[in-house]
């Protein structure tokens, strides 16, 4: 309690930011601030002042609030000046004050104080008190003898300064000492520094037996990780070190788990490195980095897959549109796994053009089988040791992509996408398909060794899936490795289908918009399949819907008060989303004059139809070939010359005509290289044309390998080269007798719109592509698109037309 106002005075008032002065006690405090260096500079030593302790010490210029409320009478017993606005006070705590108000602020604080009253101080729970603390400060010791001197005058005499001088000794932090200065009742003072003084005990101990700890520990190898040891345990002491050091974690990891007999060999040798090596040691990192990817690595951990093959067809169908044979054959893999409970992975790859869905087969397998999922990208890796691994020995090694696809699943039996397997480089520093091997065989991934791991890894559990857009770049012994599925485009019913319930649900999403607000009809779907997007897969669809949804998008942002009003895309306006079609109809206007033939190709990304351009001019019989073909092709053009020209008499074509006559053979695009066996056909096709002046049937398109003699080779790709003409518009495919069987692969409701015409000898294959003779009157051949003069075929029995 304080006293009344008789006593009250007023003191020039010192906040201090930091620290607490008790009565009897001497402080040194730094004086800085420019109302405390005035007061320093108007008091001289022997005055009397208040010192206050702040309750926030950012506080730069506080008020009655910001100040505890008891304070120190205290008298100055020395000022130094240490620089300019700069001083040292040396300040003797003895009384505490109640701060009442501050009465000036300028030059310096002045307070308007009153003395406060102590109580307890002679009672016997007070002496009590006393006597146990002088106890405990006797047996801890390190006391100067000044100290116990005025400890002893106290404890005889005023048993609240007593408590006051063992506070201030104590050296404790400022929030601990507040309370104590605060505090009115001596007996409840004196608890108070007596659980402080037992606190300093039990840290002296804990120093102690620290200190004994460590020192048992050090060896002659040891003496340099002096202060790292003392620092272990004394977070082991203080509870802060549940998880350990690195180290300790790896070591508890790694002894959990259950590693082959191998491994542990390698493990423990490791282990001892690591305790016999400092950590400022460059080799204990690599060590650690090596035993976090043991630990990491899933060696004896599986994932219980679902392997019900009712559920991965559901998930199959729900998340893929056609691609029936793809899905029954990945359905067969599985099925064979589950009956002979086989452990070993198969080894997929899907290979087709971009956009078909490949990677998503993948993801759709693991969702259905529970498995996790893993995609690994090759494309553009020119490194051997990104598959294998680098050595140890190499700064900055590394572990190769397939160890680091397996610590990311977790699990020994997860589901492994690699992507792009046929952009597979070879560069100095070794090939990567080679390394692949290996792990893509069965008979051998059971035992794959990583350079960095340098142990062997099991992976047969593992199912591999590959993906490629082709198998051209791939070498014959990984191809030999790999089971092939082929993915060939889509129809454009199924992309419909596709659009509607897939791609156009998730557009309408990611802007903010819903079927009822934005309605595309079927037809306008089927003009931008058509007029907009001429690929095998549905990548450019999903662009050109991004398309028409951004431009909803921003009719509505422009005309608020339209938002609600739904939007209907009919195929008159999609022009007005899309701009003009990027793809029409040529085929007949580029077969309306003789030389002219359409072909079938394949490419990598899905088929695709050129035309082949023949023209004649005077000259000394030179045959010339344009549009960066390659070898082969140039071949078939001679070879399709030396035909003409030895059949020039059933063909009705001058025997002589090369005498006086040069031949050009074109392909447009010349841009793209070009080459292969399936144009032979089509090269010759086109200059029978030119030569005999008739016509080649616009709606007709061909492929197929020519010999010199006119027979007809079979060629691949079939059932890309027949969606490809589908997709222009052609509706007849002449191809060899002998990939008959291939157009059972063509989609039903293609099959059911084209004719296929079956022939062995090209003279089946100009009765079926060339129009009708040309009547000896005109001299310039004339397509008419209304003639009758077109042949058919008898699709039941694929016979040629009479």
């Amino acid at each position: 309690m304080h006293s009344d106002t008789d006593n009250r005075s007023q003191l020039p008032l010192l906040p201090l930011r930091h620290g607490v002065l008790f009565p009897g006690t001497v402080i040194s405090v730094p004086v800085g601030r420019a109302r405390s260096v005035a007061l320093v500079e108007g008091i001289a030593e022997g005055d009397a002042v208040a010192v206050a302790v702040q309750r926030d010490p950012a506080v730069e210029d506080p008020g009655i609030a910001e100040l505890f409320p008891i304070a120190t009478r205290a008298i100055v017993r020395k000022k130094v000046k240490v620089r300019s606005r700069r001083y040292q006070l040396v300040l003797e705590g003895v009384g505490r004050v109640h701060l009442d108000s501050i009465v000036a602020l300028q030059p310096y604080w002045r307070a308007s104080t009153s003395e406060v009253t102590e109580t307890g101080a002679d009672s016997p729970e007070a002496a009590v008190l006393v006597d146990t603390i002088m106890e405990r400060v006797q047996k801890i010791g390190g006391l100067n003898r000044e100290l116990v001197t005025r400890l002893e005058q106290a404890r005889h005499g005023d048993h609240g300064r007593f408590g006051d001088i063992v506070a201030a000794a104590l050296d404790l932090p400022a929030d601990k000492e507040f309370p104590m200065l605060l505090e009115l009742d001596v007996p409840a003072r004196l608890h108070q520094v007596h659980e402080r003084l037992l606190e300093a005990e039990t840290m002296a101990d804990i120093k102690k037996k620290i200190d004994q700890e460590v020192h048992k520990e050090l060896g002659k190898h040891q003496r340099d990780m002096l202060l790292r040891q003392q620092l272990q345990a004394i977070q082991k002491e203080l509870g802060d070190d549940d998880d350990g050091d690195a180290a300790s974690e790896l070591r508890e990891k790694l002894t959990a788990m259950d590693l082959p007999e191998e491994v542990r060999k390698v493990v423990d040798k490791e282990l001892r490195r690591l305790d016999r090596m400092s950590t400022n040691q460059p080799e204990h990192h690599v060590i650690v980095k090596y035993l976090e990817l043991i630990a990491e690595l899933p060696w004896d951990k599986r994932i219980e897959a679902d392997d019900d093959i009712s559920n991965v067809e559901a998930k199959l169908d729900s998340d893929h549109h056609g691609l029936e044979d793809v899905k029954k054959r990945i359905l067969e893999h599985l099925a064979v796994r589950k009956v002979t409970g086989g452990q070993r992975g198969a080894i997929l790859c899907l290979v087709g053009p971009p956009g078909v869905g490949k990677t998503s087969l993948g993801q759709s397998i693991a969702d259905a089988t529970k498995r996790p999922f893993v995609r690994v990208s090759l494309g553009g890796v020119r490194d051997e040791a990104e598959i294998r691994g680098h050595r140890r020995t190499y700064i900055g090694a590394l572990p190769g992509r397939i160890l680091r696809a397996m610590t990311k699943a977790g699990v020994k039996n997860p589901i492994v996408l690699l992507d792009e397997i046929d952009k597979l480089g070879q560069g100095w520093a070794g090939w990567p398909e080679a390394a692949l091997l290996e792990v893509l065989d069965p008979e051998q991934n059971h035992t794959f060794t990583d350079h960095y791991l340098e142990m062997p890894f099991d992976l047969s559990e593992v199912l591999f899936i590959c993906t490629a857009n082709t198998l051209d770049t791939l070498s014959a012994p990984l191809r030999d490795r790999l089971e092939i599925v082929e993915i060939q485009g889509y129809t454009v019913q199924e992309k419909v289908h596709i659009a509607r319930n897939h791609l156009l649900p998730k557009k309408l999403e990611e802007h903010g918009l819903t079927p009822e607000t934005v309605e595309l009809t079927d037809a306008a779907l089927g003009a931008i399949i058509r007029e907009y997007t001429r690929e095998s897969g549905v990548r450019q669809l999903g662009r050109e819907l991004t398309k028409i949804c951004r431009a909803v998008t921003l009719e509505r942002a422009r005309k608020p008060e339209q938002k609600s009003a739904a939007v209907r895309v009919d195929e008159a306006d999609v022009a007005t989303y899309l701009g003009k079609p990027r793809f029409f109809d040529e085929t007949a206007e580029r077969t309306a004059i003789p030389g002219i033939a359409t072909g079938l190709a394949w490419t990598p990304v899905g088929g695709d139809i050129l035309f082949i351009e023949t023209s004649r001019m005077p000259g000394k019989g030179r045959i010339e070939t344009t549009g960066q073909l390659g070898d082969v092709m140039k071949e078939s053009a001679r070879a399709a010359m030396t035909y003409v020209r030895s059949h020039a008499g059933e063909l009705g074509v001058d025997s002589d005509f090369l005498e006086k006559q040069d031949v050009h053979i074109h392909v447009p695009a010349g841009a793209t290289p070009k080459d292969g066996l399936s144009a032979g056909v089509t090269i010759f096709t086109a200059l029978t044309s030119l030569l005999t002046g008739r016509c080649v049937r616009p709606d007709t398109a061909m492929t197929g390998e020519c010999t010199l003699r006119g027979r007809v080779l079979p060629v691949g790709g079939i059932k890309a080269k027949v969606l490809a003409a589908h997709r222009a518009g052609l509706s007849r495919v002449i191809l060899p007798n002998k990939n008959r069987r291939d157009v059972e692969e063509v989609p039903a409701d293609v099959r059911e719109k084209m004719e296929f015409v079956f022939a062995d000898d090209m003279s089946q294959v100009l009765e079926a592509a060339l129009e009708a003779r040309v009547p000896a009157t005109l001299e310039t051949p004339v397509y008419d698109p209304a003639g009758s003069s077109h042949t058919t075929s008898n699709r039941a029995s694929g016979s040629l037309p009479a």
